[in-house]
């Protein structure tokens, strides 16, 4: 069985068993290779923008014998996936505003599917709120710390309703570190909290000791990111404080 990274392994962990699964954006093919290998998926569907990542993902498909179970398609996104054709669509390893725009312009698709295990590598607290704003409801979180950088996924679907818009849970701290991270008091969280407060202190001092007028605006952009991170740190300590995030 093919083995995936630290990375991907925590992306398939999230998959639940289905009949189809497709992996957007799926390079090598390794999630569809993997979950197809070990009995999660009993289809999958490997789409990808540019034609190299596809061939790719084909040797890896007939290397591990899964021609049969795994097909590859040219897609821009979503745009190749009809609507409820796959239970699980996969979108990782790609930046936060490009999975909004995947999103976005795959919607009938993705809201459609029973879930969605997205892992956005950037624009995290953006990605989240566009997810809130679009009626996507975040069941799920796991982060995993590889190679020393922090990689957050996510499992969403569409809500049934808009109640999931008003209990308290979506504020900015929510956004920025994520509901079901803060909620669960998740031992990697509080380590990237923490390496993200002395990066950020570091910052700070560095403005600071050259001080210019242009800079001011992003002084206080890390004097709010540190204050985020100081309320996030004290849900750790005190988990009556999180109905205030």
């Amino acid at each position: 069985m093919v083995q995936l990274s630290k990375r991907l392994q925590a992306v398939a962990d999230f998959v639940d068993n289905c009949a189809i699964l497709a992996d957007v954006g799926t390079d090598h093919g390794y999630i569809p290779v993997y979950l197809a290998g070990c009995g999660k998926v009993k289809k999958a569907i490997a789409l990808d923008v540019n034609q190299g990542p596809l061939l790719r993902a084909e040797e890896h498909i007939r290397r591990y014998g899964m021609e049969d179970r795994i097909e590859t398609r040219l897609s821009d996104g979503c745009s190749a996936l009809k609507p409820q054709e796959a239970e699980v669509i996969v979108i990782s390893g790609m930046g936060g505003s490009l999975m909004m725009r995947i999103l976005r312009q795959g919607e009938q698709a993705a809201k459609a599917a029973r879930t969605l295990v997205l892992q956005p590598q950037s624009e995290l607290m953006a990605f989240r709120k566009f997810l809130y704003e679009n009626g996507y409801e975040i069941t799920a979180e796991n982060m995993v710390r590889e190679e020393g950088k922090y990689y957050p996924v996510i499992k969403a679907h569409a809500a049934e309703s808009a109640e999931h818009m008003s209990d308290g849970q979506y504020g900015r701290i929510a956004f920025r570190y994520g509901p079901v991270l803060l909620a669960e008091n998740h031992p990697v969280l509080k380590e990237y909290l923490l390496n993200q407060q002395r990066q950020k202190q570091k910052i700070l001092l560095h403005l600071k000791e050259n001080a210019r007028q242009n800079v001011q605006r992003r002084m206080e952009e890390v004097q709010e990111e540190l204050e985020d991170l100081q309320k996030a740190l004290e849900l750790f300590e005190d988990p009556k404080e999180r109905r205030s995030i």
